[in-house]
């Protein structure tokens, strides 16, 4: 691969097919299990980070070894399935994120390399109908239009801050 072409991504449909119907099975089984809050109901949680996993089953076993000690308002049993849930949530999550950062870098790259070679394009265009080449100058108005709406809303900007 040249510089300028860092991915060719093309997924075989077969396989692109296959991930979706994964990704579907996902849905269909694990998501119907799971919460989805809203950031307001977010932000009054306290927060279990790897630091706290420890603790909090270190609690977990003392209040199953010494139930005479935990107050009638804790539920012991319904704890151990909140920390298998962590455990297990998070052994999904750290595969979906990596996922994700995948898919992400991919997008990424694959949209900067086509935009890149736009860019090219666009400059052979202009210098095509610049120098008078036959159908040139349609296309070059037309592929203009997404620079001058930049450079309106630009102009804009710097009109209301008085910059």
């Amino acid at each position: 691969m040249s510089k300028d072409n860092l991915i060719s991504l093309q997924i075989p449909a077969a396989d692109l097919e296959s991930g979706r119907s994964g990704l579907t099975a996902f849905e269909e089984k694990i998501l119907p299990h799971l919460v989805d809050l809203l950031v307001e109901e977010r932000k009054g949680l306290p927060k279990m980070a790897d630091k706290t996993f420890p603790f909090v089953e270190k609690a977990l076993e003392y209040a199953e070894t010494n139930p005479t000690l935990v107050p009638s308002y804790i539920d012991v049993a319904e704890m151990r399935i909140d920390l298998q849930a962590v455990t297990t949530l998070t052994e999904l999550f750290r595969r979906v994120e990596k996922i994700y950062d995948i898919l992400d870098d991919s997008i990424l790259l694959s949209g900067s390399e086509a935009f890149k070679a736009a860019l090219k394009f666009y400059k052979a265009i202009q210098t095509a109908a610049k120098a008078g080449v036959p159908g040139a100058e349609v296309i070059y108005l037309d592929l203009k239009q997404r620079f001058e709406k930049a450079k309106a809303k630009s102009t804009e900007t710097t009109t209301e801050t008085g910059a």
